[in-house]
C-alpha cells in the first residue's frame, strides 16, 4: 500500500533510506523520532502514512514558509490539506477548522506550537478525528537543543486527547543528549529512533583562515558559477555585500527578517526561479527551502553552534551532485563569537539589576505589581542600565524564564519604512519643507535598503538619534507618508511587559540551574565544539561533524582542506622517501653525479634540498 501512494501521488518508484521503515512504524502504532539529514526528506515520512490510514494528521511546525509550501504541494496532488498561521482572518480559521471537523476527506491540517496554547482551538480538535501527530523540527521541544521552544512543551499536553494515536518526530540536527529528551519530552510510549547517517558524500566542508573574505568569495563564484547561499550575521552587511557582488556584474540579491514578508517572498521566488544567483542572507533564509541545486555555500561569519552549521551548509547539493561548504573567518570573528556567547549570559548579578531598575523605573514597590502592565522603552533602560540592546534582551529572557515576568509579542514587532518618492520628488519636498531635510536624511543614513524594500525601524532609536520625542517622530514619519515620500506602517501596539509575580527584594529572585548554570554549561560546550572545528588542523571535517552528532566510527572524506593537507603531507613524505632511497642507491657516486641521474625522476630542487639532509644527517 505504501509504494503505490507513493507512486500514485508522488510518482516515486522507491522511498529513500529509511522512508519506508519509518511510515511502517507509525502505520504500527509506534511512537517514532526520525532523525533524516537536511534534503533527506522527512515530510514523506508522515504524509505517506497518514495517507494510508483513515482520518486526519496534525503537523505541527514553526516554519510558516514550510507549512505554506508543503500545502501548496499537497493540493497540487489532490490532497485535502490546510493550514493555520499568525495573520489569519477570524472567519478564514473557523472556515478551515469547521473543513477539518466536518471533511471525512481531509487529510492534514499545519499548525504552530503556539496554537495549541488556545482554548478555542483546542476545543476544535478533540472533535477532529485525528489518527496521527507529526511534529516537525523536533529539537525545538529539548531545553538542550540548540533552538528551544518553550511553546513546543504544549504538545504533551495535548497527546492526553489522543492517548492511542502516535506521534512521529522528525528533525535533521540532534545530538544523542538531544534525541533522548525529544522522546522523554513527547512521553513516547518506548523509544524508537530512527537513524540515518549525517554524512553528506557528496558535500564537502572547507574551512579558510582569510583576511580578505571578499577578495576570496569573488575568486569562489568565479570557479562555482552555480546557485550559492552567503551566510552572515549582519543585517545591513547583507545588502551592502549583495551591492558589492553586483558591482562585478553578479546576480546577487539579500534577505534578512527585518525587510516585510511581499519583500522576502519576491527574493526567494527570484532566487528559487535561478533569476537570482546569489542570495546573500542572514540565518533568516533557508528555513523550509528546498532548493536542489545549490552549488555552494559560504559562510562570512563563524555560527553560534554545529547544528546550525550543519543544517545552512546542508542546504547544498541536495540533488546529490557535487556542492561545497566554506567557511572563512579571520582573528576578529573568533573573538566576536566567545563575545556572543559571554552576551548570551549576562551575570546572574546583572540580571537581578534589571530586575531592580525596571521595578523602581515604574515606580513598583516590594509587595505589589502583580499582572501589572508597563511600557518597554529598550533605549531608556539601555542608558539607565549603561547595558547593550543585546544585554538588555537576553536578561529579560532570563527574566521571563524564572516566572516573574513577561514580554509581550510586541517586543518583536516593529514599524516598517519604505521610501516611494524618486530622487526628483525628494528634491521637491526638500525645496518645500527644508526644515524637514535633516531628519530624512537621518532616516537615509540609520538604514539601508529604504529605496528598495520595506525595512523594520525603531522609533525610539530614531528619536535617540535625533534628540527628539518618540511622539515627535511618529508625527513626522506620517507627515512625511501623507505627502507621498515614505510609506511608513506604525507598529499596532507598543511592546510592554508584564509582570506576573509581586516584586520581591532582587536578592530573593532564583534561578534554576536548568534555567541558567546547566544551560550555559551546555552553550559551552556547544561554543567549544565550533571553535574546535573551525581551528582544527587534524581531523577530517565531515569525521568531526558526524562525532558532534553521535558518530563516531566514520572514515575521512577525502576531500576537505584538513584531508587535502594531510594527503599533501603524506604525498611530500613518500616522495621524500623515494628520493632518499634513490640517493642511498647511487651513494658510491659524486654529488653532481647523484643530482644528475635522480633528477630524472624528481624535481633537481627537492633532490638538492633530500641530499643535503642526508649529508647532514650523516656527519
Amino acid at each position: 500500500m505504501l509504494h503505490q501512494i507513493l507512486k500514485n501521488y508522488w510518482g516515486y518508484d522507491q522511498f529513500r533510506p529509511l522512508q519506508e521503515e519509518i511510515a511502517t512504524s507509525v502505520l504500527a502504532g509506534n511512537d517514532t523520532l526520525a532523525l533524516l539529514p537536511t534534503g533527506g526528506g522527512k515530510s514523506i515520512c508522515f504524509q505517506v502514512p497518514a495517507l494510508a490510514k483513515e482520518g486526519m494528521c496534525l503537523v505541527i511546525s514553526p516554519l510558516i514558509a514550510l507549512m505554506k509550501d508543503q500545502v501548496e504541494n499537497l493540493k497540487k496532488r489532490g490532497i485535502k490539506a490546510e493550514a493555520i498561521y499568525s495573520g489569519m482572518s477570524n472567519d478564514e480559521i473557523d472556515r478551515i477548522l469547521g473543513n477539518c471537523i466536518h471533511d471525512s476527506n481531509f487529510k492534514f491540517l499545519y499548525v504552530s506550537p503556539e496554537r495549541l496554547k488556545t482554548d478555542s482551538f483546542r476545543v476544535n480538535l478533540q472533535q477532529m478525528h485525528i489518527t496521527l501527530l507529526a511534529v516537525d523540527e523536533a529539537h525545538c521541544i529539548s531545553q538542550w537543543g540548540y533552538d528551544f521552544r518553550p511553546p513546543y512543551l504544549e504538545i504533551a499536553e495535548i497527546r492526553k486527547f489522543f492517548p492511542k494515536i502516535p506521534v512521529l518526530a522528525l528533525t535533521a540536527t540532534a545530538t544523542p543528549e538531544v534525541v533522548n529528551d525529544i522522546q522523554e519530552r513527547l512521553q513516547f510510549r518506548k523509544k524508537n529512533l530512527f537513524q540515518q547517517s549525517f554524512r553528506r558524500g557528496n558535500l564537502t566542508y572547507f574551512v579558510m583562515h582569510e583576511e580578505n573574505k571578499m577578495g576570496r568569495l569573488l575568486r569562489l563564484i568565479e570557479k562555482n558559477p552555480g546557485t550559492g547561499i552567503v551566510y552572515v550575521r549582519n543585517r545591513r552587511r547583507t545588502q551592502e555585500i549583495a551591492e558589492y557582488l553586483q558591482h562585478f556584474n553578479l546576480s546577487a540579491d539579500f534577505y534578512h527578517a527585518g525587510l516585510d514578508s511581499a519583500a522576502r517572498d519576491k527574493k526567494q521566488s527570484e532566487w528559487m526561479s535561478g533569476k537570482t544567483q546569489v542570495i546573500v542572507a542572514t540565518n533568516a533564509f533557508g528555513m523550509g527551502i528546498d532548493k536542489p541545486d545549490v552549488r555552494w555555500v559560504v559562510h562570512l561569519d563563524i555560527p553560534d553552534t554545529l547544528e546550525a552549521y550543519f543544517q545552512e551548509a546542508g542546504r547544498g547539493g541536495r540533488d546529490l551532485k557535487p556542492s561545497i561548504a566554506v567557511m572563512l573567518y579571520d582573528n576578529n570573528d573568533i573573538k566576536e563569537l566567545k563575545n556572543n556567547f559571554q552576551l548570551s549570559f549576562p551575570p546572574i548579578a546583572v540580571i537581578k539589576n534589571v530586575y531592580k531598575v525596571l521595578s523602581e523605573h515604574h515606580r513598583i514597590p516590594i509587595g505589589d505589581g502583580e499582572n501589572k502592565i508597563v511600557p518597554f522603552d529598550p533605549d531608556e533602560l539601555c542608558k539607565k542600565l549603561k547595558l547593550r540592546p543585546v544585554e538588555l534582551v537576553n536578561a529579560l529572557s532570563f527574566l521571563e524564564k524564572t516566572g516573574v515576568l513577561m514580554l509581550s509579542e510586541d517586543v518583536k514587532k516593529q514599524s516598517t519604512l519604505h521610501f516611494t518618492a524618486d530622487e526628483k520628488a525628494l528634491f521637491d519636498f526638500y525645496h518645500k519643507h527644508n526644515d524637514k531635510q535633516e531628519f530624512v536624511k537621518l532616516l537615509l543614513r540609520s538604514y539601508g535598503g529604504l529605496f528598495s524594500n520595506h525595512i523594520k525601524i525603531s522609533e525610539e532609536e530614531i528619536a535617540r538619534r535625533a534628540e527628539m520625542k518618540v511622539v515627535e517622530v511618529e508625527h513626522l514619519l506620517l507627515e512625511l507618508s501623507e505627502n507621498n515620500i515614505v510609506y511608513y506602517s506604525k507598529r499596532n501596539a507598543k511592546p510592554h511587559i508584564l509582570f506576573l509575580q509581586n516584586r520581591v527584594p532582587e536578592n530573593y529572585l532564583y534561578f534554576k540551574d536548568e534555567v541558567y548554570n546547566k544551560r550555559k554549561k551546555v552553550a559551552q560546550k556547544r561554543l567549544d565544539s565550533v571553535l574546535h572545528f573551525v581551528e582544527n588542523a587534524q581531523t577530517c571535517r565531515s569525521q568531526l561533524l558526524l562525532a558532534y552528532f553521535g558518530e563516531t566510527k566514520s572514515e575521512p572524506c577525502g576531500k576537505c582542506d584538513v584531508c587535502r593537507q594531510i594527503n599533501s603531507l603524506i604525498m611530500k613524505r613518500k616522495e621524500k622517501e623515494a628520493i632518499e632511497s634513490e640517493i642511498i642507491k647511487n651513494r658510491h657516486l659524486s654529488d653532481k653525479e647523484i643530482i644528475h641521474i635522480v633528477s630524472e625522476q624528481f624535481s633537481e630542487k627537492k633532490v638538492i634540498e633530500v641530499l643535503r639532509e642526508v649529508l647532514e644527517g650523516s656527519c
